[in-house]
């Protein structure tokens, strides 16, 4: 079995700000913004779970533009998909059924004094998983038919040779607490990483260096922490 994180959603490259963290530990999942303009679901049409909307969730000057942006929806909770064309994310094709995925992202206090830091937003169990040039066309139109870059036939006519498919399970889960994952040390040599807690450390492992979490290359527990990985991300469903 395979335990691996995954950065995901908007912040402060991209998209400007981060998802929004209340103080009952409840937050709301923003996806980045689709600045090509694929998609119809934008920051203005679409509702969050609070409610509101998601544009509700920038800073009033910036809500007019907000509210026109198209955003890129993946990963996407409603059928727990997860497809990307980089390389970085090449190696999530090695993931098996019963795996688990994790994802984490971006956040800061809305209605709290609660400093921009990295949290746990939720996990997918792999049902299915491949490089979509492998994958039978039916399995990829039944299982993918919600992702954003299945939706889009031009775009995925263009990625398909270098698209890799991830599908969760019913269990598969957005959760509705976040769970502080790391947040900003200032290094030596003065410059600031986002670094895994050491509490957190001590589940997930340092993944083989200092415990780096702030870019959205896959991070894969090492063996012999998974079993308690496991046990950890499920118990935060």
């Amino acid at each position: 079995m395979n335990v691996v994180l995954l950065r995901v959603g908007i912040d402060r490259g991209c998209g400007g700000i981060h998802s929004p963290l209340f103080k009952d530990g409840t937050f709301e999942f923003l996806p980045i913004p689709d600045d090509d303009g694929w998609d119809e679901h934008t920051y203005g049409n679409t509702t969050c779970r609070r409610g509101r909307k998601l544009v509700d969730n920038f800073p009033p000057r910036r809500q007019a533009a907000a509210a026109k942006q198209a955003m890129h929806v993946d990963p996407e909770f409603s059928t727990f998909t997860y497809v990307d064309p980089t390389i970085p994310k090449r190696g999530l094709a090695h993931l098996k059924p019963g795996d688990l995925l994790v994802f984490y992202a971006g956040m800061e206090g809305w209605d709290c004094e609660r400093l921009p830091a990295l949290y746990l937003a939720g996990f997918f169990e792999v049902k299915v998983v491949g490089f979509a040039a492998q994958l039978p066309a039916e399995t990829v139109r039944r299982e993918f038919a919600g992702n954003f870059h299945v939706r889009h036939r031009a775009l995925y006519a263009a990625q398909k040779d270098r698209l890799v498919l991830v599908k969760g399970t019913q269990k598969s889960r957005l959760f509705r607490c976040a769970c502080k994952l790391g947040g900003a040390v200032r290094r030596t040599n003065g410059s600031v990483w986002q670094i895994i807690l050491p509490e957190m450390a001590k589940i997930f492992g340092r993944f083989g260096g200092i415990g780096s979490i702030q870019r959205s290359t896959p991070r894969w527990v090492e063996n012999k922490k998974v079993p308690g990985a496991a046990a950890f991300v499920r118990s935060l469903a």
